[in-house]
């Protein structure tokens, strides 16, 4: 990696600290620094589970009960268990919470005025749509793929995603017990791989592929290829770029496989994915399969 991005990220950090109050003791002149300050922002005015926040603000269990211990010893936050379920601990804000909530929220929207007053429009309109790029690219760094096996709760609830927007665009509709949907052990090391995509530990999206047989019926084998399956990415994170980024990690386990070609099929309905793959180097090619939803073929070589 470039020395030189590393060393602007460095600057651009050291600078955000600074501007936005991070280093003070008192954020935004309250009694408590940063870090409670937007725990409480992100537990809201409902009710949130303690693991849920821990995994959604990336923290480590000692460090959010810290924060926790300090709001309830000011008398901001509540933590008890859960009716459904006694093990499961969650927190919610007390009548002094809300309200310290709401000064914090007055002080930030004054915070971020005063940010933007000494700037020209043009400045402002700059510096807003930059810091837009920057939260898509710093979601997107967050996004982690990793190999799961397709009996993962997180690749199940992927793969029903999926079958359900498929059911949802396609003018027929869709039914997997129709279409020639790939078998779990067809998607498991080494017949095949599923990548499946989470942030904050939650499922955003997957990918798979399943080596076939040339007409040599070798697998691995010179005329063998890669069958890209279940390809689907949560709206919540469309436009980061992780349809790509599966995409191109499944091509690299493909070539790890000795395979050097990878083809697919897909529906015409899904005008956004035609387009997907298209630029990312696949070339539209006779039918190779039988799929009763398939009316687009691709293929491209590694």
């Amino acid at each position: 990696m470039q020395d030189e991005r590393i060393d602007q990220i460095r600057r651009f950090n050291r600078t955000v600290t600074q501007r936005i109050g991070a280093l003070d003791d008192a954020y935004l002149s309250r009694d408590r620094p940063l870090g409670q300050a937007r725990l409480l922002w992100e537990i809201g005015t409902g009710t949130s589970e303690v693991r849920a926040l821990r995994s959604r603000l990336g923290l480590d269990s000692g460090y959010l009960s810290r924060l926790l211990r300090a709001l309830q010893a000011d008398g901001l936050v509540v933590v008890e268990a859960a009716d459904a379920d006694g093990r499961v601990r969650e927190v919610r804000l007390t009548p002094d919470g809300l309200a310290e909530l709401a000064e914090l929220d007055r002080r930030s929207d004054d915070s971020a005025a005063a940010i933007l007053q000494p700037l020209n429009e043009s400045q402002r309109d700059r510096l807003v749509s930059a810091m837009a790029d920057v939260e898509r690219l710093l979601t997107a760094s967050m996004v982690r793929v990793d190999a799961v096996d397709p009996g993962h709760p997180d690749a199940r609830y992927c793969i029903q995603a999926f079958f359900a927007e498929l059911a949802d665009r396609l003018e027929a509709g869709f039914d997997p017990g129709v279409s020639h949907t790939a078998d779990p052990a067809q998607i498991t090391p080494p017949a095949g791989l599923l990548l499946v995509a989470t942030l904050h530990d939650e499922p955003v999206g997957c990918g798979a592929f399943r080596l076939r047989p040339g007409p040599s019926g070798v697998v691995p084998g010179p005329d063998a290829y890669a069958e890209l399956k279940h390809m689907w990415v949560s709206p919540t994170v469309r436009g980061l770029g992780l349809g790509r980024r599966l995409v191109a990690e499944l091509e690299a386990h493909v070539a790890g496989a000795g395979v050097r070609t990878v083809r697919l099929d897909t529906n015409g309905a899904l005008v956004e994915a035609i387009g997907f793959y298209k630029t990312a180097g696949y070339r539209e090619i006779d039918a190779y399969n039988d799929e009763p939803y398939a009316d687009h073929w691709f293929e491209k070589t590694l």
